[in-house]
């Protein structure tokens, strides 16, 4: 683990030497929702659950709970997943070490 830590340390200090944004080098998700029709998920690792009025996405930090109507994939990618439909709420569950 103290080797793990080491990286880590090492990694941010040359991130802050060379000026690089956390959104660029993290990955935390970042999450944008645009009204109530759409949810962009940036850093994302998967799609654990997907029905009309309920998704779920497994991230690094944790899994996101989107739940509404007519929900949809409407573009993805590696790193980004687009949601639309009528988003009524959203709810984190934190992963615990």
């Amino acid at each position: 683990m103290k080797r793990n830590n080491r990286k880590v340390k090492k990694q941010n200090k040359l991130e802050r030497l060379l000026e690089i944004p956390k959104e660029v080098s993290s990955t935390d998700p970042k999450i944008t929702i645009m009204g109530f029709n759409e949810i962009l998920i940036e850093n994302y690792k998967g799609i654990l659950e997907y029905q009309e009025f309920y998704i779920r996405i497994s991230t690094h930090i944790g899994i996101i709970n989107i739940n509404g109507f007519n929900l949809g994939l409407n573009e993805m990618s590696s790193e980004d997943i687009m949601i639309t439909g009528k988003i009524e709420s959203l709810d984190f569950e934190e992963i615990e070490d």
